[in-house]
């Protein structure tokens, strides 16, 4: 979330007010998500209407709300549409801000409650016609596309560069987070050499390419009080193999989604695909690693997060458990 947010409360009540012709009486700040450059907030209304308020740090037009608006607009209605502001468009700057306004929806994500096996059907059908969503070519030319970066593998190896030189440990969660990092060693180069191999591999194949949202796990699906099911949070959408998404379907991301009945009934909306088994032990390797930087620059390099970094390093570590996602990544690449 935004740190040291310079946005008043009041300046995005004037916002909503002025560009959107929404009456806000109460902002309320969220203390959701793990994006650093991005705060949410649920504003009421004097309709007594609620509104889904993201806040982020740039300069330019968000394309994940672009596609969302193009993806209900085609039909898809596990996709919340964010509201256009009065000048029609899905977006609206507020100084280096750019603000989204979605409805708001009382619910709770796919962490916090299993999916049904209507609502597992529900998110295969849904995937499957984003993946087949044919993008203007304009809107195409603007989104990342997948390129088999080496960032979080080499940034892993420095890593274990600055832990065979002796670091200066900042706290106990850091220590823990070392000695961690030096059991766990040979599984962890594993991931990361192997990721390079497969990388490469895939990279000769040249595969198709599809509109992928790019991080459709749990965390990233709403599941309404009604039962509605929504796929949330489109700030990185990519062009890549469509196993970038379903790499997620039984990959067992902070242990759930990982069981086979639920794959079952998720293939049973999606639809017959053939699967690469190459390609899925990428992003399964692939995420690890981009997680294992991630986690161990902020626990080891740093002091941020505060309360959190207990829950960091204990969702570290879990990623080793058995069962766990390095587990499920090494049995994909049977």
């Amino acid at each position: 979330m935004i740190e040291n947010q310079s946005l008043s409360d009041q300046l995005i009540i004037d916002c909503l007010n002025t560009d959107y012709g929404i009456k806000i009486v109460t902002l309320t700040f969220l203390p959701l998500g793990a994006d650093m450059d991005a705060s949410v907030y649920k504003a009421q209304a004097h309709d007594q209407s609620s509104y889904f308020i993201k806040l982020k740090r740039s300069h330019h037009h968000d394309i994940g709300a672009i596609i969302q608006l193009l993806l209900n607009d085609a039909g898809i209605p596990q996709i919340i549409a964010p509201l256009k502001a009065n000048d029609s468009q899905p977006t609206h700057h507020i100084d280096d801000f750019t603000l989204i306004v979605y409805p708001f929806i009382e619910g709770k994500d796919g962490f916090s409650r299993n999916l049904t096996n209507y609502q597992w059907v529900t998110l295969g059908k849904a995937l499957r016609q984003v993946h087949e969503f044919v993008l203007p070519p304009l809107i195409k030319n603007q989104i990342k596309r997948e390129s088999y970066s080496p960032q979080w593998r080499e940034a892993v190896r420095v890593i274990y560069t600055h832990i065979d030189a002796e670091p200066r440990i900042v706290d106990d969660i850091a220590l823990k987070l070392l000695t961690f990092m030096k059991e766990q060693r040979g599984t962890i180069q594993r991931l990361v050499d192997r990721a390079e191999q497969l990388g490469k591999q895939i990279q000769r194949q040249s595969p198709e390419f599809v509109l992928c949202h790019s991080d459709i796990h749990g965390g990233n699906v709403l599941i309404a009080n009604d039962g509605t099911l929504y796929m949330v949070d489109w700030d990185q959408p990519i062009m890549a193999p469509k196993e970038r998404d379903l790499m997620f379907i039984g990959g067992g991301i902070a242990n759930v989604w990982n069981n086979p009945q639920e794959e079952e009934f998720f293939y049973k909306g999606y639809g017959k695909t053939e699967i690469n088994r190459e390609i899925l032990a990428y992003y399964r390797h692939e995420r690890i690693v981009e997680d294992i930087a991630l986690y161990s620059q902020q626990l080891l390099l740093t002091t941020d997060g505060g309360k959190d970094r207990v829950e960091m390093y204990t969702q570290f570590i879990d990623m080793f458990e058995p069962q766990g996602v390095v587990d499920i990544a090494f049995k994909t690449d049977k």
